[in-house]
């Protein structure tokens, strides 16, 4: 028997196996506004060529050092997939790139995106891409370009996966943490909006215990489902911080509060000299920890080593300009506080007193 008998009268096309590239050309025109509304100095082209283009000297920068993050949202994305709520994830995904380039007092500059699917959805995809453009203007970043993939086969029903690129660029002598942190430094903690995007295996096995829908009433936020409250997106930090910087104020280290939560991000900015003190009773503690924690029935040193706690970004300062960077960052809209201050190591490189209050 002929191996072609089976075949359609035409022959096999690339939609017959399970990609739509009609579907593919039909996302990226619907999504052209979104990333146009991210242009910015120094970036300014279409997406749909074969690479994005970024002008630093139309940025304005003289003696710039490149800085590059790349990240995704883990199992988060498991909750916008199951609920069908799309339109914060790409917040997420920019915001967990560029707070990471802003800890080394860069400035982003541009994005790309990576969007794989087992099929093309253009809906879905437009509300993700509206995300991520959304998330772009936050930090004052273009979104030059990126990668929609989709593959049968390898994902399956609706299942998607997000990575995110980012580049940013500082004055050379600008670079952080500064070489002049020092023990008597104070610590300035940045609320978070919530969970941010770490942990959420675990989250989900909490809901999972807890037994309720993704459409019940969150616990901790009544006026919100729970899949509402739980995707509530990463908050982005970089404007503040770089009006910050650019005013003089003398920050010396940032520390972006991700995965390993305090326990293990506070330590990658210090030298091995410093430990930071905490007092955990001076850290503003959102009720969605306060669940997690019960529900889960986790240790404080647990959740101190999973989830930021309400703390998204901490801030080592001269104590002569604590107050100022905190009036500073309120005056943006964001929530800040003393927390404690860095001390010569003797033990541990982070320290607690107090307790959360969770």
């Amino acid at each position: 028997m002929s191996d072609t008998q089976n075949l359609p009268p035409n022959g096999l096309s690339y939609k017959q196996a399970g990609v739509d590239i009609d579907a593919g050309n039909a996302l990226v025109e619907a999504i052209k506004p979104a990333v146009r509304s991210t242009r910015r100095p120094g970036a300014d082209g279409e997406i749909g060529g074969f690479g994005g283009l970024f002008d630093l000297k139309a940025a304005g920068f003289k003696d710039p050092v490149l800085v590059a993050a790349n990240d995704g949202v883990g199992t988060k994305l498991k909750i916008a997939i199951d609920t069908g709520i799309h339109g914060t994830i790409g917040q997420d995904l920019v915001a967990m790139c560029v707070n990471d380039l802003v800890v080394q007092g860069a400035e982003p500059l541009f994005f790309l995106d990576y969007f794989a699917t087992g099929k093309l959805d253009v809906a879905q995809g437009t509300a993700i891409v509206e995300g991520i453009a959304h998330g772009c203007r936050l930090a004052g970043c273009a979104l030059i370009g990126g990668e929609t993939a989709e593959m049968p086969g390898m994902y399956h029903g609706n299942d998607y996966d997000l990575a995110g690129f980012a580049v940013g660029a500082a004055e050379r002598d600008a670079l952080l943490p500064r070489k002049d942190i020092a023990a008597g430094d104070t610590l300035v903690a940045i609320a978070s909006s919530g969970v941010h995007s770490n942990g959420y295996s675990l989250v989900r096995k909490i809901v999972e215990l807890s037994g309720l829908a993704w459409d019940a009433p969150a616990p901790f936020a009544p006026a919100k489902s729970l899949a509402e409250a739980l995707l509530e997106p990463t908050r982005i930090y970089v404007k503040p911080l770089l009006a910050a910087l650019a005013d003089g104020i003398g920050i010396k280290a940032l520390a972006h509060i991700t995965g390993g939560g305090f326990i293990d991000n506070i330590p990658r900015v210090l030298p091995d000299h410093l430990a930071a003190g905490i007092d955990l009773g001076a850290v503003s503690v959102p009720p969605v920890f306060g669940w997690l924690a019960k529900v889960g029935g986790m240790s404080e040193r647990e959740m101190l080593r999973t989830f930021n706690c309400g703390v998204g970004m901490l801030v080592a300062v001269s104590p002569e300009d604590a107050e100022k960077l905190v009036v500073h960052l309120t005056q943006a809209g964001e929530t800040a506080a003393v927390v404690g201050s860095l001390t010569e190591r003797t033990g541990e490189p982070v320290t607690f007193r107090g307790s959360l209050s969770l």
